[in-house]
């Protein structure tokens, strides 16, 4: 794991459901609450294996209510739904930012695939 991958800053912004995540370099990833409750890497998502995912709905009210460390690899994130079993490392947190406008369009075609509509 890199460190240019860790973030210098870690603000919740509960009242727009955003966590920002500021690095070394300036660079800053603006992460909604619903992005990071559907794509967190806990097995109650990602299943226990390879096509085991399951997909999250109802989720466009959550919000973060706590931001935990875990170790200097990452944090554990406890969301508004009870939900408080993901480890998002460091890496993964990264990932999501660099990448979330791509992530974002596969769970909006999932939910359509699977006849569901995000609310509002």
């Amino acid at each position: 794991m890199t460190t240019k991958n860790r973030p210098t800053d870690i603000r919740l912004h509960q009242q727009s459901r955003v966590l920002e995540l500021v690095y070394t370099d300036g660079e800053t990833h603006r992460l909604g609450c619903e992005f990071l409750r559907v794509h967190s890497p806990s097995a109650e998502v990602t299943g226990h294996g390879p096509g085991q995912e399951v997909l999250q709905v109802g989720k466009e009210d959550v919000n973060i209510t706590g931001i935990e460390p875990v170790g200097h690899y990452g944090i554990k994130l406890v969301f508004s739904d009870g939900h408080d079993t993901g480890i998002f490392d460091w890496n993964y947190l990264y990932h999501l930012g660099v990448n979330q406008t791509q992530l974002w369009d596969k769970y909006l075609e999932r939910l359509a695939a699977a006849g569901h509509q995000r609310k509002g």
